[in-house]
């Protein structure tokens, strides 16, 4: 009975100080998280590294960790700094009136009236849409610059957390295999069990992030060149931005090339929103309609209804955590029923 009752009081001191722990490195665990998945993303490389340069795990982290800032960190704080610096300036044009959201929508409604009456059926007002349109972009461009001005201010914090995600990256490049087997005794799921969810882990997390970014990036970039040759203002702030949308399978990009090449039609630049839109619908649409099942659904081996859903509750729950957390979420659900119906729903054999 006193054992018991000692075993008992154990399990709960276990999951209090399991909780407490958590919530000491709950500041950090978006650091936490990213270096979980850059470890995973680069592991295959460390592996590489090592077979070349021998049993060096030292130098075969910091090596790798080098390629990771070379190839990730600095191109996105490159393409950071510009998206900032644009987002500024396209916020001090509406300020100064160069730029008029309102009479974007006018010239959409002039030029499409069937759009107009079509909307006004189901009770959707123009003027009111006009208005909205204009003061969300004013409120949305001032929210980018106090953004913008945040960060400078916080560069100290931010620097810090940079450096704290690839120092924790650095040890869990050198050491994660050996923190994966310990979890596998820890944890009380069975050893072949938990080896299958940490395969799964792995696996999503790295089809997800090197997927959704690898489409991001190549829409960001042909949306941010189209609008460059086209003479469009802030050719970056667009691409990153349909970059960001691109991670909502589906539409994605379209959300920016579209209403502008609408706006286009309207002004009477029919041969620049033709291009526009063969571009958009050819090339930007292609690379989505081709790259995401390739790289996440075939990857994540998930139904890409599933990929779209889990992506958009990830993102609405845990913001852009959400797009990789998401498909986890999803795939572990999967697997834990499939391990159930494997292992507990079998029709028992007569003895």
């Amino acid at each position: 009975m006193l054992a018991k009752l000692e075993e008992r009081f154990f399990l709960m001191m276990l999951v209090v100080v399991s909780l407490a722990f958590g919530l000491v490195l709950e500041p950090f665990w978006g650091c936490i998280f990213w270096a979980c998945a850059i470890t995973v993303i680069f592991y295959p490389v460390q592996q590489r590294v090592l077979r070349l340069i021998g049993d060096k795990p030292n130098r075969a982290a910091l090596i790798t960790l080098m390629l990771c800032v070379l190839i990730v960190i600095l191109p996105v704080l490159a393409i950071g700094a510009a998206f900032i610096q644009e987002g500024i300036s396209f916020y001090d044009k509406i300020e100064k009136g160069e730029i008029n959201p309102a009479g974007f929508i006018d010239s959409i409604r002039q030029a499409f009236p069937v759009v107009t009456e079509f909307l006004s059926r189901f009770g959707i007002q123009t003027d009111g849409l006009r208005e909205k349109l204009s003061s969300g972009a004013v409120e949305a461009s001032r929210l980018l610059a106090k953004e913008a001005l945040s960060i400078g201010q916080n560069t100290f914090g931010f620097i810090l957390s940079l450096c704290l995600m690839l120092y924790l990256t650095f040890f869990l490049l050198r050491e994660g295999h050996h923190l994966v087997e310990l979890m596998v005794k820890a944890l009380p799921l069975g050893d072949q069990r938990e080896r299958l969810l940490f395969s799964k882990f792995a696996e999503v997390t790295r089809a997800t992030v090197k997927g959704n970014l690898v489409v991001a990036v190549v829409q960001g970039a042909l949306g941010g060149i189209i609008f460059w040759l086209l003479g469009l203002p802030a050719p970056i702030l667009w691409g990153v931005v349909m970059a960001f949308l691109s991670l909502l399978p589906a539409v994605g990009a379209a959300l920016v090339w579209l209403p502008v090449s609408l706006y286009w039609y309207a002004t009477g630049d029919w041969v620049i929103a033709t291009i526009l839109v063969a571009y958009g619908a050819l090339v930007i649409g292609l690379a989505d309609n081709i790259l995401r099942p390739l790289l996440v659904g075939r990857d994540t081996k998930l139904p890409d209804y599933l990929v779209l859903f889990s992506t958009l509750g990830g993102i609405t729950l845990m913001g852009v955590n959400g797009f990789v957390l998401g498909p986890m979420v999803a795939a572990l659900f999967l697997v834990f029923w499939q391990i159930f119906i494997d292992e507990f729903q079998r029709p028992h054999k007569p003895e």
